[in-house]
């Protein structure tokens, strides 16, 4: 049940899928963007979401289901290709909507010169 459920999230995420994506949560829900230190509303969310530039494609790598929700591994690349990067996603939910969302995002690149001899 939940595996359908954050795929069809995780969808209207890469998608920008403005008129679905509040359904998903609570009306008092936050998001939490941890590596910059941001928060938001639903409706903050769903537009830094939807207006965000580019078009997207992604794949789940990894879900797991804990008492409190859902944790998804991900990741997302501009359809020119030009960006690349990965998420890791904690859902809290209250029934079945989002309570907290919190992610880390990180973008995708080359090991530091001094990590890449290490054998």
């Amino acid at each position: 049940m939940k595996h359908e459920w954050i795929r069809s999230f995780w969808n209207d995420v890469i998608t920008q899928n403005r008129e679905e994506l509040p359904k998903y949560f609570k009306e008092d829900a936050r998001v939490f963007w941890h590596c910059t230190k941001e928060t938001f509303t639903v409706e903050q969310y769903v537009r830094v979401n939807c207006d965000y530039p580019g078009s997207w494609d992604g794949e789940i790598e990894k879900i797991v289901e804990t008492e409190e929700g859902i944790i998804l591994a991900g990741h997302v690349i501009s359809k020119d290709k030009t960006i690349s990067c990965h998420v890791v996603s904690f859902i809290e939910l209250e029934g079945e909507k989002i309570r907290k969302l919190e992610e880390y995002w990180a973008d995708d690149g080359e090991a530091p010169e001094w990590r890449r001899d290490i054998k």
